[in-house]
């Protein structure tokens, strides 16, 4: 069954919670807080663009937010609901991302995460990305890693 990408409109606002929520819900007990991704308001983030959803086959597989900032494009949330897990749709949107970021004009994407999340630090560098900055944000220690895009 093939992996399509979409645009993510209003009315997909509710499954898109819904999805980053079941993501990250493992890692609340590491980090000793809810992550970032999981107290936001996706009726605003899918009002400011730049968020696509992965579907296999007519449900939502994942979640792709991206956002122009001043350091470049920032891959600023992937979420992989866990149904879909360890079926390569957290690879299909890397790849999707640094597609985006290469027919935008961007010469490479970056991305942070909660340094305590070393599963996906490791994950990050076997995919080309290099830590560059750790900076504390909203009380989030963080882990900033980036791929010089080909």
């Amino acid at each position: 069954m093939a992996i399509t990408l979409r645009n993510a409109t209003p009315a997909d606002a509710a499954r898109v919670t819904a999805c980053v929520r079941a993501a990250y819900a493992p890692w609340v007990a590491r980090i000793g807080r809810e992550p970032g991704p999981m107290t936001q308001d996706y009726g605003q983030v899918i009002a400011g663009g730049g968020v696509y959803l992965a579907e296999w086959g007519g449900q939502l597989a994942g979640v792709l937010v991206l956002r122009t900032t001043d350091e470049g494009l920032l891959l600023e949330n992937m979420a992989v609901a866990p149904t879909f897990q360890n079926r390569g749709i957290g690879h299909f949107l890397l790849n999707s991302a640094e597609r985006h970021a290469r027919d935008q004009g961007h010469a490479s994407l970056y991305l942070y995460t909660h340094e305590r999340m070393r599963e996906n630090i490791a994950r990050y560098e076997r995919a080309g990305y290099v830590e560059y900055a750790r900076r504390v944000e909203d009380g989030f220690p963080r882990v900033y890693l980036r791929k010089v895009l080909a």
